[in-house]
């Protein structure tokens, strides 16, 4: 299907995590129609959550809501949905936007079910990303859409679930969505950097670098009193604090001519956040290595131990050479990081000796 032309302004789409309470949805309503940057109000209705029994949604009934903020404050509304019964609930109210969560998208006999559902309507559809970084599910998920339906289609980056503690709440990987954005540049794709931040002190540092790598916008939560917010109060801003935030944002031009990056640059973007996750998993590593230090120097084990080098160099060697990368590169890379691993653990072992 041929999808529309791309409007100059950038998208932004902002509003509460969840749909609490009448008044906290008119109170953040009302703030966020203030500015001009806003281009839908969005508001979780059914939350899929992790684990039952924390807040799940109000369900229909923040519905009714969503309806009255849209004719009071003229914002186009914005709801996820993950079953053809959310999927017909939300567009009797009218809703203009309707996303698909990272867990939906996650499974295809799902996102076929939505799609099939959509079949006729003409509202858009938001595809985030799945859960892990499977860039062949995200792109299957928004031809399914595609295949079936009249509805515009539209991609939303929410980062990729960690299997270990870090800095954002769910990491970037920046080169997927560029990966998509180069294999479909007809899909509007947007950032929802606070899925990816999880503290709503990184939000606008992600939202800028989306913003510097051509993103169509942005999918920002909102929430008039967040530390009280039952869902994800730690990620959501005040619309007070989002509206100074996009005063401040630089906004790249949409013109078609500056909108398309070279090929060239989609690689070096590429280049950038691989290499940001490799200095992240180098640090992880050195984390490991000084508990293996620490452990070393209480039970007055040597730093440097052969076998266990060896086998390093052997077994990492074989992985590199299975993937393409020449043994001598990887041979000095593992030397390298191994230098830095001994000398980290002998300056454990001399503050061990000292106490």
């Amino acid at each position: 299907m041929e999808q529309p032309l791309q409007k100059k302004k950038p998208i932004i789409i902002a509003g509460p995590c969840s749909a609490e309470t009448r008044e906290q949805v008119h109170a953040t309503a009302h703030e966020l129609s203030r500015s001009a940057h806003i281009t839908a109000f969005r508001s979780g209705v059914w939350k899929p959550r992790s684990r039952p029994g924390s807040f799940e949604g109000i369900g229909v009934d923040a519905l009714e809501w969503l309806k009255e903020v849209k004719t009071l404050y003229k914002l186009p509304l914005a709801v996820e949905v993950a079953t053809p019964e959310h999927v017909e609930q939300a567009l009797k109210i009218g809703v203009d936007y309707l996303w698909i969560g990272a867990r939906t998208t996650s499974n295809p006999f799902s996102v076929q079910e939505l799609a099939t559902a959509l079949a006729g309507c003409t509202c858009t559809v938001m595809i985030k990303n799945p859960v892990n970084p499977d860039i062949e599910l995200w792109i299957g998920a928004i031809e399914r859409f595609l295949k079936t339906g009249n509805s515009p289609v539209m991609a939303i980056h929410r980062g990729f679930y960690p299997y270990e503690e870090t800095l954002f709440r769910n990491i970037p990987k920046w080169e997927l969505p560029i990966e998509l954005k180069t294999r479909m540049p007809d899909i509007p794709l947007i950032c929802d950097p606070s899925h990816i931040a999880g503290n709503r002190e990184l939000v606008p540092e992600v939202a800028q670098y989306a913003l510097d790598l051509n993103f169509d916008g942005l999918m920002i939560e909102s929430h008039i009193d967040p530390d009280s917010a039952l869902s994800d109060a730690r990620q959501q801003l005040t619309p007070q604090r989002l509206i100074e935030m996009l005063d401040t944002l630089h906004f790249r031009s949409s013109e078609a001519e500056e909108f398309s990056m070279g090929e060239l640059d989609n690689f070096r973007n590429q280049i950038d956040s691989i290499d940001a996750q490799i200095i992240e998993l180098l640090a992880q590593r050195m984390d490991v290595t000084r508990k293996i230090g620490e452990y070393k120097a209480k039970h007055n084990i040597a730093a440097f131990q052969l076998n266990r080098w060896k086998k390093i160099i052997r077994s990492r060697m074989e992985t590199g050479s299975l993937l393409g990368l020449s043994k001598s590169f990887v041979k000095k890379m593992l030397q390298s990081v191994h230098k830095e691993s001994i000398r980290v653990q002998s300056e454990l072992m001399k503050q061990h000796e000292k106490k």
